[in-house]
């Protein structure tokens, strides 16, 4: 095994980590009555998060759903400005206003974090439209989950980003469940990836557990992309743990279904590959010690950081006159 994929592996369990107990903290926080509003939790999907972050170039452009913090961390956001922004604190990514649903991080290259289900599309198809219009080496990644595919917004940035050959990725994370609702039963199809060929995309259908096969596939659609051969849509069978937030029990699915699917889970996945590669135990430790004291310093500063001052909102919400 080469020490360049080990010390690869060691990074992506670094990072798929970070966002478990980042999403694990931040439902006990919701809990405790620190966290209001919704929050949308990616346990179980870090593998595709990570992939995307570690194969996409400087200067690309990432537009995500309301469950958003785990590419928001894997794309570099800091832990800090993640929880300061789900306690409503200033030093939060979007200054306390957005919550969970509405990240954003230009810096990184995110650009949210989207609350209505399959709206974002269409802008994403409008940031790769732009990249090519002014021949910029861009790619703009757009992740959405399956019930957005019968959206009237997800069939309008398809036509035209196929139609426009536009430097896009179009990335359905299919968890299995829209909100409550089964695939079965919204889809008379259940290879949504055919669908690209009515738009005049490649498509492709593959597991999402595995953050290598992810980058592999992942690394394909960015090439096609950025060397002018339009769009694809990739169709990622993932799994997330949790319900579709806080409020949602899960009790749609049986317990034993979710423990199936628990012999997939990502981290075990990438645990599993460190220590098939004879990665000594004492550096994946000091790995999950590193990741514990991120976590521990992000809810201490979110905990400490002021909330926003009521004049932050005739900066951004309202203005006195037109």
């Amino acid at each position: 095994m080469s020490e360049v994929k080990v010390e690869r592996w060691l990074d992506d369990y670094r990072e798929m980590l970070l966002i478990r107990r980042f999403e694990e903290e931040s439902a006990r926080a919701y809990a405790q009555g620190k966290i209001g509003g919704f929050l949308h939790l990616y346990i179980g999907q870090e593998s595709i998060a990570v992939a995307a972050a570690t194969t996409i170039e400087k200067g690309d452009l990432v537009f995500q759903t309301y469950r958003d913090h785990g590419t928001a961390l894997a794309l570099g956001m800091t832990p800090e400005a993640a929880m300061a922004e789900l306690f409503g604190k200033d030093t939060g990514c979007s200054r306390g206003l957005g919550g969970s649903m509405h990240y954003f991080d230009v810096e990184n290259g995110f650009y949210g974090g989207w609350g209505i289900v399959g709206g974002h599309l269409a802008l994403a198809a409008g940031a790769a439209f732009r990249s090519k219009y002014l021949g910029e080496d861009q790619v703009t990644l757009c992740f959405f989950g399956e019930g957005a595919t019968n959206i009237g917004g997800f069939h309008e940035a398809m036509s035209l980003a196929g139609l426009w050959k536009l430097p896009a990725v179009f990335i359905c994370e299919n968890n299995q469940y829209a909100m409550g609702t089964p695939l079965s039963r919204t889809s008379p199809l259940s290879d949504l990836s055919v669908k690209a060929a009515g738009y005049g995309m490649v498509g492709d259908r593959f597991e999402g557990y595995d953050v290598d096969v992810v980058r592999e596939h992942l690394k394909k659609a960015i090439d096609r992309a950025r060397s002018g051969e339009g769009p694809s849509f990739l169709e990622i069978e993932t799994y997330r743990f949790r319900g579709h937030s806080m409020s949602d029990p899960g009790k749609y699915r049986t317990a034993e279904e979710l423990e199936e699917r628990k012999k997939k889970d990502p981290i075990l996945l990438i645990l599993g590959k460190l220590r098939d590669a004879g990665v000594d135990e004492a550096k994946i430790e000091a790995i999950e010690d590193e990741v514990e004291e991120r976590i521990e310093a992000a809810l201490k500063h979110a905990d400490e950081a002021p909330f926003p001052e009521e004049s932050l909102l005739y900066e951004t919400v309202t203005v006195e006159k037109f």
